[in-house]
C-alpha cells in the first residue's frame, strides 16, 4: 500500500501546474487578442512566458483557445452580477450597478469590442445572451413595483432598450466618437430617463 501512495503522491502537484499554465496561458491570450485579434498562438505562448507546445497541449487550436476564453470571460461577467447586489440595491442604484459591471466586463476583454472580430463562439454556460436579459428584467420589474421606475412599458422592453443603449455606447467608444467616460455617463443618464427613475435628469456628469 505505501507503494502505491509514493506513486499517486505527484499527480496534484502536476495538475497544479497544469492549471497554473492554463490560466496564465488564457490571462495572456485575453491581453493578446484584446489588442490584436489576429495575434498567433506564438505571441500568445510569448506572453505567458510558456512554450508554443505548452499552448498547444491545453488547447489543441486557436479557435479551442478563443472559445475557453469565452467561457472564462461569461463566468466572470456573471460573477460582476452576482457582486452588484442588483437584487436588493435601490433601482437606480442597482441599475447603475448593473451598467458599471457591463463596463467593467467590457474593459477586461476589448477583444468583445473589436470590429476585426469575426468568429467569437457563444459560451455553452452563462452566455450573456441568456442570462443577463431576465437578471435586468427582474431589477426594471422591482423598480416598477417599488415606484422608484414608472410602469407605463413592459419591464422587458426596457430591460432590452437599456442593453441596447449601452451596445450602442460600447460602440461610440469603438469608433472614437466618444470616451469611455463620456460614454458611461450618458449611457446611465439615458437608461435612468428611459426608465423615468426619480432624479434621473442631469444626474450624470459629462
Amino acid at each position: 500500500m505505501a507503494e502505491k501512495t509514493d506513486t499517486a503522491a505527484p499527480a496534484r502537484p502536476r495538475r497544479s501546474d497544469a492549471r497554473r499554465s492554463i490560466d496564465a496561458i488564457l490571462d495572456a491570450a485575453r491581453t493578446v487578442l484584446g489588442e490584436r485579434f489576429d495575434a498567433g498562438m506564438e505571441e500568445i505562448a510569448t506572453k505567458a512566458n510558456v512554450s508554443r507546445q505548452t499552448v498547444y497541449a491545453h488547447f489543441p487550436s486557436r479557435d479551442a483557445l478563443i472559445a475557453a476564453l469565452i467561457e472564462r470571460a461569461a463566468a466572470e461577467y456573471s460573477a460582476l452580477l452576482d457582486a452588484a447586489d442588483l437584487d436588493t440595491a435601490p433601482p437606480a442604484e442597482a441599475l447603475a450597478r448593473f451598467l458599471d459591471a457591463g463596463w467593467r466586463f467590457l474593459r477586461r476583454y476589448p477583444l468583445l469590442l473589436d470590429p476585426t472580430a469575426t468568429w467569437v463562439p457563444r459560451p455553452e454556460a452563462n452566455d450573456p445572451h441568456e442570462v443577463v436579459p431576465p437578471r435586468l428584467e427582474r431589477l426594471i420589474r422591482r423598480g416598477q413595483c417599488a415606484g422608484a421606475f414608472e410602469d407605463s412599458l413592459p419591464a422587458g422592453w426596457l430591460a432590452a432598450a437599456v442593453i441596447g443603449l449601452q451596445h450602442t455606447a460600447a460602440a461610440e467608444i469603438t469608433a472614437g466618437r466618444a470616451t469611455a467616460p463620456d460614454a458611461a455617463a450618458l449611457c446611465l443618464e439615458s437608461a435612468l430617463r428611459l426608465c423615468r427613475a426619480d432624479g434621473a435628469g442631469g444626474s450624470a456628469s459629462r
